[in-house]
C-alpha cells in the first residue's frame, strides 16, 4: 500500500493539522523550549489568556460560551513531550529532526520512530477546542503538563491555586471506549556500580555484542505481554560468556528511557585470541536459544558480533562479576496482578537502562504498583539484589496511584453521554501505566477527574501507530462530553 503522507487531510482536520505541526517540533522529554513557545504562542495568537507556569507547564484559557458561565470548569490536560525511540537504522535526531508520519491503512505511523500520538493527539485535540469557533462548552482550561514521561515533573510542580476548573479530562490514554478512573503509582529505582578500569590482557581480542530487534514498548501498557527486555537476554549472554570462555565486560550500553521496555543492548567484551571461535559459536547458539524462547513475540531479535579494535581498559573482574549477577537476580516484568482482576497487572518492574562510561555502571529500574506496600516490597527486593552486589541504591521520583472513584459525577456524565452517542456502554478501567490524575489530584484536591482517548498501540517503540477512525470518534465525544458538563 502507497504511504500517504498528507495527515492533515484526515477528519477531523482540526486536529490532524495541529497534530501534524507537532510532529515538526522537535519536543523529546526535557528539551521543551521550542514546544513552549509554540504552546503559549498559539493561545496568544486566539486573543487567550497564555502561560508558562514554574514547572514548565503550558496553561491557556478560553472563556465560556455566552450564556454557559454557570457551568463548571473543565480542564484539558495533555502532556507535551514525547518518548524519542527509534530504530538503529534511521539517522534522527529527535533534538533536531521533525517526526517523518505517514498514513498507513487505518493506522498514522512514523518511519522507524516513535509517532508522538502519546500524547500529541491530546494536546492536538485540545488546541482544537481553544481554534473552535462552533463548539458550545462553559469555562476551559487547557494544561499541557512538562516532561511527563522522564518523571512527570511538571504535574509534580504544579501549584495548588494554578487551575480553575472542577473538572479534569485527561486526554492520554489509549484504548477508544474505556475511561480511565485509576491508575498505578510508581518511583525510579537507582543503582550505581563504582570501578576503575583495569588494562586489557595483551594478546586478548575484542568483540562488540549487538542484541537488537525487538519490540521493546509502554512499560505499563507492555509489560503483560511476554516481550524480551534486551538487558535481562544481554546479561543472561554475558554471564554464559565469563564463566564459560573467559571473557571479559569493556563496556556495556541498553535501554535510554526508565518507561520504555529496552528493545536493544549492547556490550564490548574481551577475549583470549585462541578462544574467539569458541565465543562466536557460544553466541550463536545463545541466540538460537532465545529466538525459540521468544519466537511468537519477538520475530525479528538477533545477536550480531563483530571484532572492534582493543578497548583501553575494561571492568575489573569482582565489579564485572558482581554486576552481572545483579544484572540477572534482578526483577523484572510483572511480579503480581490484581487477585480480584487477574488480567490487570498490580505490580512490575521494568530493567530499563544499564549504561558504563569508564568509571560507573549506571542502572535504572522503574517500579510500578497500585498497592503502595507492593510498591515498597518491590523495591526492598531490588535494593538486597544490588546492595548483596556491592552497589550503590537510591530511590527518587516516586509519585501516588490515582484511586479509583466508582461514584464520580463526570464518570457518570460520561459514560451516559458515550451510551446516547454510540448506543453501547464504555467500559470502566483502571490501568497499570502511569497518569498525572493522581499527581494533579494532590496537588489540587478536589478535582473529578477521568481519563480517555484514541486507539494508540505500541507506544514508547518504533512501531508506535494511532487508529485514525477512533481519533474521530473521540474528537466526536469530546464535544459532546463539553455540552453535557454539569452547572456549578
Amino acid at each position: 500500500m502507497e504511504k500517504n503522507r498528507a495527515i492533515e487531510q484526515l477528519q477531523p482536520v482540526a486536529v490532524w493539522q495541529n497534530f501534524k505541526a507537532l510532529t515538526q517540533i522537535p519536543r523529546p522529554s526535557g528539551k521543551r523550549d521550542l514546544i513552549t513557545k509554540y504552546l503559549v504562542d498559539f493561545g496568544k495568537n486566539l486573543g487567550l489568556e497564555s502561560f508558562e507556569d514554574e514547572a514548565g507547564n503550558v496553561i491557556i484559557r478560553k472563556p465560556a460560551t455566552p450564556g454557559l458561565e454557570n457551568l463548571k470548569g473543565v480542564v484539558l490536560q495533555a502532556h507535551m513531550d514525547m518518548v524519542p525511540q527509534k530504530n538503529a537504522a534511521v539517522a534522527h535526531d529527535f533534538e533536531k529532526d521533525p517526526i517523518d508520519a505517514f498514513v498507513d491503512g487505518e493506522w498514522v505511523r512514523a518511519n522507524q520512530t516513535t509517532l508522538g500520538a502519546d500524547n500529541g493527539i491530546g494536546v492536538a485535540s485540545a488546541l482544537a477546542v481553544l481554534q473552535s469557533k462552533d463548539l458550545t462548552h462553559g469555562p476551559v482550561e487547557v494544561l499541557i503538563t512538562a516532561d511527563e514521561e522522564t518523571g512527570m515533573f511538571g504535574a509534580v510542580g504544579l501549584k495548588n491555586g494554578t487551575l480553575k476548573g472542577e473538572v479534569l479530562l485527561n486526554l492520554d490514554s489509549e484504548d477508544e471506549g474505556e475511561l480511565y478512573v485509576g491508575c498505578a503509582g510508581g518511583i525510579n529505582a537507582h543503582i550505581s556500580f563504582a570501578y576503575k578500569e583495569e588494562p586489557v590482557y595483551h594478546g586478548d581480542v575484542a568483540y562488540k555484542i549487538s542484541l537488537t530487534g525487538l519490540k521493546g514498548g509502554h512499560s505499563g501498557l507492555d509489560i503483560n505481554l511476554g516481550r524480551a527486555n534486551a538487558n535481562k537476554l544481554l546479561f543472561r549472554l554475558l554471564k554464559y560468556l565469563v564463566s564459560s570462555f573467559e571473557a571479559r565486560l569493556a563496556s556495556v550500553e541498553g535501554g535510554n528511557l526508565r518507561n520504555a521496555i529496552p528493545r536493544e543492548a549492547f556490550a564490548v567484551v574481551t577475549v583470549p585470541e585462541e578462544g574467539q571461535d569458541d565465543l562466536l559459536e557460544a553466541i550463536s547458539e545463545m541466540e538460537a536459544i532465545f529466538k525459540s524462547e521468544y519466537a511468537s513475540v519477538e520475530p525479528d531479535l538477533k545477536i550480531i558480533a563483530e571484532e572492534v579494535d582493543l578497548p583501553e581498559g575494561m571492568l575489573p573482574e569482582f565489579v564485572q562479576d558482581d554486576l552481572i549477577n545483579g544484572i540477572t537476580a534482578c526483577p523484572n516484568g510483572v511480579l503480581r496482578f490484581v487477585p480480584e482482576m487477574p488480567e490487570v497487572v498490580e505490580t512490575s518492574t521494568n530493567l530499563a537502562i544499564v549504561k558504563s562510561d569508564g568509571s560507573h555502571v549506571e542502572v535504572a529500574c522503574l517500579v510500578r504498583s497500585s498497592v503502595e506496600s507492593m510498591k515498597e516490597e518491590l523495591c526492598s527486593m531490588i535494593e538486597s539484589v544490588f546492595s548483596l552486589a556491592g552497589a550503590k541504591v537510591e530511590f527518587s521520583g516516586g509519585y501516588p496511584g490515582w484511586q479509583p472513584h466508582f461514584d464520580s459525577p463526570i464518570l457518570k456524565v460520561m459514560s451516559q453521554v458515550y451510551a446516547d452517542k454510540f448506543g453501547n456502554t464504555p467500559e470502566i478501567k483502571v490501568i497499570h501505566a502511569g497518569l498525572e490524575c493522581g499527581i494533579i489530584g494532590s496537588a489540587v484536591p478536589g478535582l473529578d477527574m477521568i481519563s480517555f482517548g484514541p486507539t494508540i498501540r505500541h507506544p514508547h517503540s518504533p512501531d508506535e501507530k494511532v487508529n485514525i477512525a477512533t481519533v474521530a470518534k473521540f474528537w466526536d465525544y469530546l464535544t459532546a462530553v463539553l455540552k453535557a458538563i454539569p452547572a456549578k
